[in-house]
């Protein structure tokens, strides 16, 4: 037998993805006879993939028998689009780990953590061990603590009381009056640094970025044996972060 011309397709995937499609058309929703009729599927094929659909939250099935999308769908929509704003500054990210062999990141605080949304590293720029996870070390790294300085006064006070300072090196800020005074003068504002706080043998530099309104931060880690790159490093970090920022504003 000769090779198929294309791919294999699988034909129940393609006719609940065709469903989806009809749903979505409806906003006040629609029934499955007429989303049966208007796919060209066999009411009873129509009924029982509406059924899984709506057992996995792609669809939701109205009290009046109508069915419009799902939470779940909602959800990969809104993932959906943060992947799209990230592809976007993903090469920019890369192009600052190569101009200074370091691992570039990008975070931002969201639903009350400050979290890591982007890595960009490679064989000779490996990252740094994240042993302790970011909403648990935001006192101890220049990304986390980018963030925290950027916040409104009330914002950081409601994020340190929900955060223990926990000593993870001897270098660890562990006070929060000192922390709050660091974060009011960095010697390289609006970089903020982190030597040897969050992981020894390691600094890294950052700085803010915004998508909308929410806060971020972009920074790399380095050798603390290039501790006297910093300034050098800071002043290539500044206009990359405005250059993301401006992507990041963009409407999808």
């Amino acid at each position: 037998m000769g090779e198929q011309d294309g791919p294999t397709l699988i034909a129940s995937v393609q006719r609940a993805m065709r469903l989806l499609e009809a749903v979505s058309a409806h906003q006040n929703g629609a029934p499955a006879k007429q989303l049966a009729r208007e796919t060209g599927l066999p009411l009873a094929t129509a009924y029982h993939l509406l059924r899984t659909l709506v057992h996995d939250g792609y669809v939701r099935k109205l009290d009046d028998g109508g069915f419009v999308l799902g939470d779940k769908l909602q959800a990969l929509r809104t993932t959906g689009r943060a992947q799209a704003l990230l592809s976007r500054v993903r090469p920019t990210l890369a192009t600052l780990r190569d101009e200074l062999a370091s691992a570039a990141y990008l975070t931002f605080y969201e639903d009350g953590e400050i979290t890591v949304a982007e890595i960009v590293d490679g064989p000779g720029t490996p990252r740094v061990d994240l042993w302790v996870g970011f909403e648990d070390a935001g006192h101890a790294t220049a990304l986390g603590k980018s963030v925290l300085r950027e916040m409104d006064v009330e914002s950081r006070k409601d994020y340190l009381a929900r955060h223990h300072l926990a000593d993870l090196t001897p270098r660890t800020i562990t006070s929060r009056p000192e922390l709050l005074q660091r974060l009011e003068a960095p010697p390289l504002a609006p970089a903020v640094t982190d030597l040897e706080e969050y992981a020894l043998g390691t600094v890294c530099v950052a700085v803010p970025v915004y998508s909308g309104e929410t806060i971020g931060s972009l920074g790399v880690s380095l050798p603390a044996n290039r501790l006297s790159r910093l300034p050098e490093i800071r002043a290539r970090l500044l206009p990359t972060a405005s250059r993301v920022t401006r992507s990041l504003s963009l409407t999808i």
